[in-house]
């Protein structure tokens, strides 16, 4: 049994909370969120009766604790995961890694030194439908790979607390929090490419909008992201992959939403398996369904279980992510292809 305290209690707090409610091998401990009244109202509505701390000093004082799971602002992510970390404790810390390299090698450090076992959610290395098309890919029933455009797009995120998501120096806007997903993705599943070269909207939140071509030598990629839509406009996350002899295509909206056309044939829905974790009940934040923070979570915990540290989504996988994002935004900024 996994005894886990959650630190931060917003959206993506509610959604592991909920998953971990799911997982017969954890079992969540205590909570961490200087805003107890929202934190204890959130708990309340999905059925979590834990203690509410305003710190992680005073939670891993007063409880028994295993695992501590980093669901702050992003400008946090870091020191809090260093602290769990050099208290013992394994961590799971939601993506981004940090906001910068520095902080990312200095927590690196810590990591190594005192042997705790260290996750980031990067989900869509998770996500049902993307692990359909990944193994679909490995298939080559449609043969090589040539071509993969990928799409992330929400409206303006109003659901942050104190509006963190929408401050740059917090976030680093849209390029860091959203798009982020899709770069980690082509990187699980293509490896690294030898340059990027973007171009990027800017506004008060940072970059809210990038567009960025991935520089393979035997296929062209290219991802786009952005939360500059009109608050009320929704979210989308979507794929289009072409092969030599076929396609497979996604689209979250959609209804299928994943699908493959092979040769001479008729699109067909292409099977995924959605794990049995239902919608979320907190009503926040711009995707409901838990099935990706299942199957991430599970994993964790079943990796913890059997005394192993994680293969997927791991520290240096993250760092590579996050630098890999800081070169598009340095593209951006510089309108030339960065090396990677």
């Amino acid at each position: 049994m996994q005894k886990v305290v959650i630190t931060g209690f917003g959206f993506m707090g509610g959604m592991h909370a909920q998953v971990y409610l799911g997982i017969p091998e954890a079992k969540i401990t205590a909570i961490v969120d200087e805003r107890k009244d929202a934190a204890q109202a959130q708990a309340d509505k999905i059925g979590l009766n834990v203690p509410i701390y305003a710190s992680l000093d005073e939670a891993l004082r007063k409880e028994k604790v295993d695992v501590v799971d980093v669901c702050l602002p992003t400008d946090r992510h870091a020191r809090l995961a260093a602290q769990a970390a050099e208290a013992g404790k394994n961590v799971f810390c939601e993506k981004p890694l940090a906001l910068s390299m520095a902080d990312a090698k200095a927590l690196k450090k810590i990591v190594t030194k005192t042997k705790v076992k260290f996750m980031v959610g990067h989900c869509i290395r998770f996500w049902p439908e993307y692990q359909s098309f990944e193994s679909f890919v490995k298939s080559k029933k449609a043969g090589k790979l040539l071509s993969l455009t990928l799409q992330r797009r929400s409206g303006r995120p109003a659901y942050s607390a104190g509006n963190w998501l929408n401050q740059a120096k917090r976030s680093m806007g849209a390029a860091l929090d959203l798009h982020i997903h899709d770069t980690d993705f082509v990187l699980h599943l293509l490896g690294k490419p030898k340059g990027v070269y973007s171009r990027a909207t800017k506004d008060a939140t940072g970059f809210s909008h990038i567009f960025t071509n991935y520089l393979f030598t035997d296929k062209v990629v290219h991802a786009e992201g952005g939360w500059n839509y009109p608050a009320n406009w929704g979210f989308q996350m979507a794929f289009q992959a072409i092969f030599e002899n076929g396609t497979v295509e996604f689209d979250s909206g959609a209804t299928p939403s994943l699908r493959a056309t092979i040769g001479s044939g008729k699109p067909e829905p292409l099977a995924f398996e959605n794990p049995k974790s239902g919608e979320s009940k907190a009503g926040t934040g711009n995707v409901s369904s838990l099935g990706g923070y299942f199957n991430e979570l599970q994993y964790f915990i079943g990796c913890l279980e059997k005394g192993e540290s994680p293969k997927i989504a791991t520290l240096d996988q993250s760092m590579l992510s996050l630098s890999v994002v800081l070169a598009e935004l340095e593209s951006a900024k510089k309108n030339k292809v960065i090396k990677i």
